[in-house]
């Protein structure tokens, strides 16, 4: 089956359910019956359906990219972030008091703010350029009022933060810590922008103009990270169902890799109890069932 034939099949067979996120206010008015799906092959062609040109907002997806910008950099975040699973809510604080202030992994809220702070000021603007490019969209950019909406709503995270702080593991302060990590999280893209941009994970680090953000080592720990922590605490039954490395968010959309071949997007605002699109994991599903695609 051809690949359009097939994304065309899934997204007529898939339904939307669930409920959208309302912790965040403007996250709560975006239509739950939204759908769309992309995949991006190795030489950048898109294959997409539904409402894969719509922007939304990628929220947690971010982390996957930014843990990529801080390994291209150096290894020292690991020293700050663990690489293990959390089985807890994503913005839970009970581990951190027992693990002195180490956030479990870089995908959880208080592991994500750490590797924020370790990039600094100007995280989110190298994020958005680094998106930009990859994308080859230049109008990615932040959504003013998914950022005001998410600042306004932050306390748990300014908490997260502080408690971090007070084991010394935050460098700047928890203000320009929280702007940054908000305004990355409130970045608006479409799935064929994040499928394009995902790219140099499955080409095991190489971006799309030929230059290599990651070895070949680095890039598959960040696949790796994805496959046993990028959806929340769901991350196995993920990995039971999927077989890919994958990155989700609040606000509907999931990211998956398939080293070698493909980038996938799917969006569906609509989430489960753990914060995953219950449409979007379901595409993905079927997706590697027909196709065989899978890390396994």
């Amino acid at each position: 089956m051809q690949l359009q034939q097939l994304v065309d099949r899934i997204a007529a067979e898939v339904t939307p359910s669930g409920v959208v996120a309302d912790y965040i206010p403007a996250l709560a008015r975006i239509d739950p019956h939204a759908f769309g799906l992309a995949v991006a092959t190795l030489d950048g062609e898109v294959f997409g359906a539904g409402d894969y040109r719509t922007p939304f907002s990628i929220q947690s997806i971010s982390k996957a990219f930014m843990l990529a910008l801080a390994l291209a950099e150096n290894d020292d975040v690991w020293t700050r972030v663990g690489r293990e699973p959390s089985g807890s809510p994503f913005n839970s604080l009970v581990q951190l008091e027992t693990e002195q202030g180490i956030p479990r992994n870089p995908f959880i809220n208080a592991g994500a703010l750490v590797v924020t702070d370790h990039l600094g000021h100007g995280a989110a603007d190298r994020l958005l350029g680094f998106l930009r490019q990859e994308s080859g969209n230049a109008s990615v950019d932040v959504d003013p009022e998914v950022a005001k909406s998410e600042l306004d709503h932050s306390d748990r995270n300014r908490a997260l933060a502080h408690f971090m702080g007070s084991y010394g593991n935050m460098r700047n302060s928890v203000d320009v810590v929280l702007h940054e990590y908000v305004r990355q999280c409130s970045i608006a893209m479409s799935c064929a922008d994040l499928a394009r941009s995902a790219l140099f994970l499955a080409r095991h680090g190489v971006r799309n103009d030929g230059t290599r953000l990651l070895g070949v080592s680095g890039a598959k720990r960040v696949n790796a990270v994805m496959l046993t922590c990028g959806t929340y605490d769901a991350a196995g039954q993920f990995a039971y169902r999927v077989g890919l490395p994958g990155k989700s968010g609040v606000g509907g959309g999931i990211v998956a890799v398939v080293p070698g071949k493909c980038a996938i997007c799917v969006w569906s605002p609509a989430l489960d109890a753990r914060g995953n699109s219950v449409a979007g994991v379901d595409a993905l599903d079927r997706f590697t069932t027909l196709t065989g695609w899978s890390v396994f």
